[in-house]
């Protein structure tokens, strides 16, 4: 009973949150800013006024799908973004530019995320089958098992480091905001529900993995 429990809270608290994040994002969406720029402007602006003027900003196909690209230099606008003078677009477009400014400071949680990102690669694709290996073979646990979850345990890492990255990048870009005047005053706080809700989206992902690596642990101990 209580396995089924954690499956269905780890099940339905992502959900609550991309649902969040749409539903957010759709309503402020429809609210244009005050300035009339877009989302690509006000991202260039952002850029250039940190000095970050060598930082491309190109257009990509999705729905939020919206990234900073370290190794190509390039922040990356969705079509639900780019060209969009709403504040949604414009808040989310900041938070992009907020990776870009952590890069250029070498901000110690973004560092750290990027230098165990070909590990965690590793380890979230691989963790489960090692796991299954390890019953398969020996049927019951023995230090494969042990191996699995050290590697899942990677995964839930990388989700701990990317998290406060990916408040400063909000805390970055609602400052950021306000500072240049991109957006009012009253907009600001709308643009915060944008990305706080956005945010969400890593705090259910950190706990839902939590809650799965304390569940291996936990049926572990019981054998």
């Amino acid at each position: 009973m209580d396995d089924l429990f954690l499956l269905l809270v780890m099940l339905v608290l992502p959900l609550i949150a991309q649902i969040g994040v749409s539903v957010t994002f759709k309503k402020y969406s429809k609210i244009a800013s005050s300035r009339g720029i877009t989302a690509d402007q006000a991202a260039r602006q952002i850029l250039d006024g940190n000095g970050l003027y060598n930082v491309r900003i190109e257009r990509v196909s999705g729905n939020l799908s919206d990234h900073y690209s370290p190794k190509e230099n390039v922040v990356r606008l969705s079509d639900s973004v780019y060209g969009q003078r709403s504040i949604a677009a414009i808040g989310v477009a900041a938070h992009e530019c907020g990776h870009a400014c952590q890069h250029a400071e070498e901000y110690m949680p973004v560092m750290v995320r990027s230098a165990i990102v070909p590990a965690v690669n590793i380890c979230s694709k691989f963790w489960y089958l090692v796991l299954v290996l390890s019953i398969a073979i020996f049927g019951t646990i023995n230090f494969l098992t042990y191996v699995g979850i050290a590697m899942f345990g990677a995964v839930v890492l990388f989700q701990l480091v990317t998290l406060p990255t990916e408040l400063d990048a909000s805390r970055r870009a609602l400052k950021t905001l306000e500072g240049q005047c991109i957006l009012e005053t009253d907009e600001i706080s709308k643009a915060k529900k944008v990305l706080t809700a956005a945010a969400m989206t890593y705090v259910t992902a950190l706990v839902t993995s939590i809650m799965q690596l304390l569940r291996l642990l936990l049926r572990v101990r019981r054998k």
